[in-house]
């Protein structure tokens, strides 16, 4: 199983990152992103925190990847340029927008805004237009299929926008708590009750587990050329 959305206590999670890490763990998962909730005052000491317990996990090259990012959540539209290229330059390996929910009063143009600017995923994106769909297929944005309640709400809109649109999926539980993973079995389901056809499910995952692998090997190669 891949999840590439989960929080920590250094947002609004339960755990610290290491009880996260073994919980995944324990859950199946082989590829874990812990991109806690950031804007441009929080997300230098987020990081920080994040990328050292993710090298330190991977180093031991056990079963399971851990990826350390921020998910950008109510900034303005206007912000989000300047607070995605913080999230760069401070090592993020993944930069999730909080997209324009269902379930919370984001900014309108949100969606937009985080497109525009080339985040790897724009998160349980609400009433997505075909506009913003064909644009994130452009920009290789993914827009999250989303296993949390409230967020969950607009899943089968944003599987068939995507899908006419050839724009990315991608599976996200938006964990904050141990009883808030999701296996793959699950996963399948609530992305089959979206509208979602078994290729199409499959194709998902093979390529988030594709983007996935890049980030890592991206990092190693900044790594190398730090060095």
């Amino acid at each position: 199983m891949i999840d590439l959305h989960t929080h920590t206590l250094l947002s609004d999670g339960a755990l610290v990152p290491a009880e996260q890490i073994r919980r995944a763990e324990m859950a199946g998962l082989t590829i874990l992103g812990i991109t806690d909730h950031a804007d441009l005052g929080t997300m230098g000491s987020i990081l920080e925190q994040l990328l050292k317990v993710a090298q330190a996990e991977n180093e031991l090259e056990g079963p399971l990847l851990v990826l350390a990012g921020v998910e950008l959540t109510h900034v303005r539209p206007r912000h989000m340029e300047r607070a995605a290229n913080l999230a760069r330059s401070l090592g993020a390996q993944l930069v999730i927008a909080h997209g324009e929910t269902l379930s919370e009063p984001v900014m309108p143009g949100t969606n937009r805004a985080a497109i525009d600017e080339g985040v790897d995923i724009l998160a349980h994106p609400g009433l997505i237009t075909l506009d913003d769909a064909a644009l994130a297929a452009r920009r290789n944005v993914f827009l999250e299929i989303s296993g949390k309640s409230g967020h969950c709400l607009a899943n089968g809109h944003v599987a068939k926008t995507a899908i006419s649109r050839k724009a990315g999926l991608i599976f996200g539980s938006d964990a904050h708590e141990p009883g808030q993973f999701i296996d793959r079995a699950q996963a399948v389901r609530i992305c089959l009750g979206a509208g979602l056809a078994p290729g199409e499910i499959d194709g998902m995952f093979a390529a988030a587990e594709n983007f996935a692998r890049h980030k890592d090997r991206q990092a190693e190669m900044d790594k190398v050329s730090d060095w």
